[in-house]
């Protein structure tokens, strides 16, 4: 195996041409995997509002790593072949069963599995601590399984839809529900999982863990804690969502509400959300100093 810590950083073409020479098998291998599975989660995922959020997550991934080169190349040295044979082993098996399965989700993260260990094998522990964030953010690009979709959005949905119609019948509405579906008059609504915070919390995380990491350059620990602080704001943002919908059912009928309104109200829950993310990281402030102050951050 090429030493890859050989190459100066940053990489030159040059440099990149080598490699590519000396690995062509490899990259052909990794090519006939990545396509087709990102062709099936951008047909799947990618064109829904659920994941839309994939394709910024692999463009702007791709340019963290590529910024980061200078600070990981010169640590990089191969990893332990026996744990990375195993690690490659389990993870193509993996996506071989999703693949002829149809599971897009195995597929997607059996085949990121895969990069890991294949990362790891080139360039090793220490320089994947270095990387730690744009790893971990890559795993954004994979929709969650459907069964833990299910199982997150059933609760959410309900109590969205609870909560919104309590709120509302205070002011006078008449509106009522029966489980995730709400009455508007003669209208009805489903809280559907779009609208339950799920998929949102999901975006929220990619989009703020990016902002707080290139902003900040912030340790895992200040970035697990904004990414606790996101759940809420994302489950917030959307009951302002449902909010929308129901008032605007309710004042300008349902064709409105599933029309051009319909995506004002995503648009302001988004808007709710970004705001919501950027204020607890002002007010996160002084927790951010203190870590760097004690050389955490």
């Amino acid at each position: 195996m090429t030493d890859i810590s050989s190459t100066k950083a940053p990489a030159s073409g040059r440099a990149v041409a080598a490699f590519a020479s000396a690995h062509w098998l490899l990259i052909l291998g990794l090519a006939a995997m990545i396509l087709p599975t990102l062709g099936s989660v951008a047909r799947d995922s990618w064109s829904t509002e659920q994941g839309a959020h994939g394709p910024v997550v692999l463009a702007t991934g791709v340019w963290l790593v590529l910024r980061m080169r200078p600070a990981f190349l010169p640590l990089a040295t191969a990893g332990s072949p026996a744990l990375a044979t195993i690690g490659m082993a389990i993870s193509f098996a993996a996506y071989a069963l999703g693949r002829i399965s149809g599971t897009v989700e195995m597929e997607g993260f059996a085949l990121y599995a895969l990069m890991v260990c294949i990362t790891y094998a080139y360039i090793g522990a220490k320089a994947m601590r270095v990387l730690w964030f744009p790893i971990l953010y890559f795993a954004f690009l994979f929709p969650p399984p459907d069964s833990l979709v299910a199982a997150v959005t059933q609760p959410l949905k309900l109590g969205i839809s609870r909560e919104a119609v309590n709120l509302l019948s205070h002011f006078g509405l008449s509106v009522s529900r029966t489980g995730v579906i709400i009455q508007v008059d003669q209208y009805d609504i489903l809280v559907a999982a779009a609208c339950s915070g799920l998929n949102s919390i999901i975006s929220l995380s990619a989009i703020g863990l990016f902002y707080i990491y290139i902003r900040h350059n912030a340790n895992w620990r200040y970035a697990a804690l904004l990414m606790v602080a996101i759940v809420p704001v994302a489950i917030l943002a959307n009951f302002v969502r449902v909010l929308l919908l129901i008032l605007i059912t309710y004042f300008f009928g349902d064709a409105a509400a599933q029309g051009f309104l319909h995506g004002f109200a995503g648009m302001t829950m988004f808007t709710v959300a970004l705001l919501g993310i950027f204020a607890i990281d002002t007010l996160a402030s002084p927790i951010r100093r203190r870590l760097a102050g004690a050389g955490e951050a």
